[in-house]
């Protein structure tokens, strides 16, 4: 019975979302911002296609050392990782649209009192609307996906089940995402006495927990790990670049190869090497500690494990300069677990404090 209330207050709720001119008009330029991007990652994909294969023709004629080399074949998933950036935006907006007013509109009407009048508790109003909520959030999710797939289908682009595995979990990961931001509005339209306030106070953590706490993260790293080592000032050989990982991309470190005389390194450099490793190392511990509090970059890191495995293996290991051997779905998301759990732990937190608030409301 307690069941059948909860479904029936999710139910009207779901139903007010995806019926609603706000969110129609959101989600239509979210669908079709995310059509175009796919349509750009496949005309990107094929041109990698293209390339792999007259390198396959190639192969036949090498001889030498690079005998037996053979290229890696472009995977699909770079399509979706143009849909990230997109969903940064986009699908946090229109989290943020549909849960901004979920309790503060009932607030302002006086009808709350009005529906608890009726044989339904609050916990089941609060659940209901939450629920209600993530499904408006899981429909909008599961109609982006099929349109990239028919997207894919309709440019003869067939995922094998490794990559449909992997589009599933990207689409999962998605959802998580845009369940953090609808937390922080369910939270807010709960604390505010009216949704122009809930909105705002909402705007205010979203442009904090994307923006600034990665930048805080950047300025923290800069000022525990200090300045970095000084080179030795000798002659050196070509640089390679570093790349190592970053609020939102990478930046580059030039690190010299150790300057070799008569077939031995030179100690100095040597030290110099292994100085930087431990600065850049440090650097990205405190950068990667601090990017756990903000969705916005859990989620990054996450996509780019399940869409660029390549780049992502770059980022975790900026020294390591030899290939490193396909894990599959399964390894990547082992890497990442850190991030997935504190994409669980925000809304969770979110979600709690909103329950809090509103059992604990006056309500007359």
């Amino acid at each position: 019975m307690a069941l059948d209330r909860l479904f029936n207050v999710a139910r009207k709720e779901f139903s007010d979302h995806i019926t609603s001119r706000r969110f129609v008009i959101i989600l239509g330029l979210f669908l079709v911002i995310s059509a175009i991007g796919m349509h750009s990652g496949i005309e990107t994909y094929n041109t990698m296609l293209e390339s792999y294969n007259l390198q396959l023709q190639h192969m036949q004629d090498l001889e030498g050392p690079y005998a037996g080399w053979m290229p890696e074949k472009p995977s699909i998933m770079l399509v979706f990782s143009s849909m990230m950036s997109y969903m940064t935006m986009l699908g946090g907006i229109l989290a943020i649209a549909i849960g901004f007013d979920l309790v503060s509109k009932e607030k302002e009407t006086r009808s709350l009192k009005s529906l608890l009048s009726h044989p339904v508790y609050r916990d089941e109003i609060i659940n209901g609307k939450a629920l209600g909520g993530v499904g408006a959030l899981g429909f909008a999710m599961a109609l982006a996906l099929a349109i990239a797939l028919a997207m894919l289908l309709l440019f003869s682009v067939v995922p094998t089940l490794e990559e449909f595995a992997a589009i599933l979990v990207f689409g999962a990961v998605s959802l998580g995402f845009l369940l953090a931001y609808f937390a922080i509005a369910l939270m807010m339209s709960t604390v505010a006495k009216e949704s122009g306030n809930a909105l705002i106070y909402t705007l205010v953590i979203f442009f904090t927990v994307s923006s600034l706490l990665p930048m805080f993260g950047m300025m923290a790293a800069n000022a525990f790990a200090g300045d970095p080592p000084e080179p030795p000032q000798m002659p050196r050989m070509p640089q390679e670049v570093v790349r190592t990982s970053s609020s939102g991309g990478y930046f580059t470190t030039s690190v010299s190869q150790s300057v070799v005389h008569g077939g031995t390194e030179d100690p100095e450099w040597r030290e110099y090497e292994e100085e930087m490793k431990t600065y850049i190392e440090k650097r990205k511990l405190i950068n990667d500690i601090s990017n756990l509090l903000s969705p916005q970059s859990n989620y990054q890191t996450i996509a780019i494990a399940v869409t660029q495995p390549q780049i992502f293996s770059m980022m975790q290991s900026p020294y390591d300069t030899t290939p490193e051997e396909t894990t599959g779905l399964a390894g990547a998301l082992g890497k990442v677990w850190m991030n997935i759990a504190a994409l669980i732990v925000f809304p969770s937190a979110f979600f709690a404090a909103a329950y809090v608030k509103f059992m604990r409301m006056d309500i007359r």
